[in-house]
């Protein structure tokens, strides 16, 4: 803890998108939290932590600089995935309207797979040459990434501390695979302050903590049953993974192009299935395109196609809702 000073405190902000949009999902899908992390929230919570760590009065310990960095799709790539535009669009107003400056780079396809290629390079640029010229007190970090501890050691050399905000947790994915997400070792012991943001909300979500509490989007929640859950994770019933208790038929050939239409058989944290005998279809919150997953109700009529998970089952995906 720094001792007490009576000068300002001059934070500055700099988010990795693809992580921060990562956890946000996990709260949003897998959490039983079933909410995406608020951006004002989270900036209070940045200044309450950082009024803590420096010995500070929160009046004096000011965001004065907040910026995004994310990969982002092309307009037409995205027009193709039914509402991202408009998806995106409303991101960019959130941050707008919490002073968040935004910085976008074209996703690349490469191999066949999409990726982000200089995202984490411009972060470290932009975060140093700010540090340097706007000269933070203390410079925030939401990444989990070890490939920017060079910046952090270059921070540490202009007198700037460093905080990381770091999630540590793991999820199902799509084909029933298990996806752990840790943060760098060597990043944590770099900065002068870490701040592991899931123990700090696990802990803090049970005493009702107000703070904890706003740095999640408040929004109706609906309840879902719980059910046994298997050696893999999900609460699939016993006899096979399609969630009917009948046993896998492989035998049935779809073609991948032709899209069907059912209706949501069930829901649960994060994926759900639906109703297409003799096989009932698994499907994760990833592969809907027009809606979130959270506004979706038992019985809704949806289309899709039919895919192969790793394992050979059927799912589907590029899951639409059709309205009514």
């Amino acid at each position: 803890m720094m001792p007490n000073q009576t000068g300002l405190t001059r934070i500055g902000v700099f988010y990795d998108g693809n992580y921060f949009l990562h956890v946000s999902n996990y709260y949003n899908y897998s959490h039983e939290r079933r909410s995406r992390i608020s951006i004002s929230g989270l900036h209070e919570f940045i200044r309450q932590q950082v009024a803590t760590e420096e010995n500070m009065d929160v009046r004096l310990c000011q965001i004065v600089d907040a910026h995004y960095f994310r990969g982002r799709l092309s307009a037409h790539e995205a027009n193709q995935r039914g509402n991202q535009l408009f998806y995106d669009r409303l991101f960019d107003d959130i941050l707008m309207s919490e002073g968040v400056v935004t910085h976008y780079l074209p996703v690349k396809t490469y191999q066949g797979y999409r990726q982000e290629k200089g995202i984490d390079v411009w972060m470290a640029l932009e975060a140093y040459e700010l540090a340097l010229y706007k000269k933070f007190s203390v410079l925030v970090l939401i990444t989990s990434d070890g490939d920017y501890v060079p910046l952090v050691r270059k921070l540490n050399t202009l007198g700037t501390r460093v905080m990381v905000l770091s999630w540590d947790f793991e999820y199902y994915n799509d084909e029933g695979e298990k996806v752990v997400t840790r943060t760098s070792q060597d990043l944590l012991e770099e900065v002068s302050y870490p701040v592991p943001m899931h123990d700090v909300i696990e802990s803090r979500l049970r005493k009702n903590d107000a703070l904890i509490q706003n740095l999640f989007v408040k929004q109706q929640t609906r309840v879902l049953v719980p059910s046994p859950v298997n050696a893999n994770g999900y609460d699939y019933e016993p006899g096979n993974s399609l969630g009917n208790g009948l046993p896998y038929d492989s035998n049935i050939i779809y073609d991948p192009n032709e899209r069907k239409t059912s209706t949501i058989r069930s829901l649960k944290t994060g994926y759900g299935f639906i109703n297409f005998p003799p096989n009932n279809l698994f499907f994760h919150h990833t592969s809907l395109l027009d809606i979130d997953f959270n506004e979706l109700q038992i019985d809704d009529q949806v289309e899709f196609r039919i895919d192969k998970n790793a394992e050979g089952k059927d799912i589907a995906v590029d899951v639409r809702l059709i309205e009514d």
